[in-house]
């Protein structure tokens, strides 16, 4: 009798403690599955979904193209140089380059070598090339010479195939996939050109939102709190030439304080940013090419 009680007993437990475990990892998957609902939606909020992540240079490209038009300024000559110096940020903030040591008598950013940290495929063929260009190259080079030789800007012959070619063309068709672009042929005097105007308003929308907000309602006064891609495609987009596009829709008194703030960006000298902790050295290095 007492052995039944016993047993009786000992069932009773173990159910009991089945019954707890089960419903701690029902908890459990309920709490991840949470979770992750949280992340998409903060993802959509952000209008982030894998569907519409843009790259910088995507971004930085989305802002110079005429939204009917679907071409850049003919007078824009920075962009070229520009987006180059997004695919080495870019690079940078997935953590597929480094900066080598600055040593003990402290190089300046410009005079420090690119460093394959990582040749993990990216996922995007352009990032993807100059990231195999980067890592074959040795000895390594600066971001300066970087910049020059994506571009093809080089008086050296045996460099040339460093170029990255029809790089707005090729980022145009990525935008055209991700469904914001559409591709269009366009008639000039002498030549058919293709264009890709503008097909989805809202992801632009959020773009351009994206840049007003950093520098109005979300601005912080101090770069290191501000998100690093944020960051990046403000300082980006002026080296390009396209950010002022994002403020001309602003009333003249908020395009007067969004412009005043960018120029305090703009004034900070990427020497003394990149030894502040937490920081992506590259883009500082980028961003002292750009204003040496």
């Amino acid at each position: 009798m007492a052995s039944t009680v016993t047993q009786r007993t000992s069932g009773l437990v173990q159910r009991r403690t089945e019954a707890i475990r089960s419903a701690a990892v029902d908890r459990e998957s309920d709490g991840e599955e949470d979770e992750a609902r949280r992340e998409e939606e903060e993802d959509d909020d952000k209008g982030d979904s894998k569907e519409t992540r843009l790259t910088l240079m995507e971004e930085v490209l989305l802002l110079g193209l005429k939204d009917r038009e679907g071409y850049t300024s003919f007078w824009n000559d920075c962009i070229s140089s520009g987006l180059r110096g997004c695919m080495l940020v870019e690079l940078a903030l997935r953590g597929r380059l480094q900066l080598e040591a600055c040593g003990v008598r402290r190089k300046s950013l410009l005079s420090r070598k690119v460093i394959c940290k990582s040749d993990a495929p990216t996922g995007d063929v352009l990032l993807d090339e100059a990231l195999k260009h980067i890592k074959e190259t040795q000895p390594p080079e600066t971001v300066q010479s970087w910049i020059e030789l994506l571009s093809g800007e080089t008086w050296n012959p045996l460099k040339l195939h460093y170029q990255l070619r029809n790089v707005r063309e090729r980022l145009a068709k990525n935008l055209v996939e991700k469904g914001v672009l559409t591709t269009e042929k366009q008639n000039f005097l002498l030549f058919d050109m293709t264009t890709h105007p503008l097909t989805n308003n809202t992801i632009k929308q959020r773009l351009v939102k994206k840049v007003q907000e950093s520098v109005l309602e979300k601005w912080v006064n101090d770069p290191h709190r501000m998100d690093k891609r944020v960051l990046a495609l403000i300082l980006l987009a002026h080296s390009s030439d396209v950010l002022e596009n994002a403020f001309a829709p602003l009333q003249d008194d908020q395009y007067d304080l969004a412009m005043k703030r960018v120029h305090t960006l703009l004034e900070l000298e990427p020497e003394k940013e990149s030894t502040k902790p937490n920081v992506n050295e590259l883009m500082w290095a980028v961003v002292a090419a750009f204003t040496k």
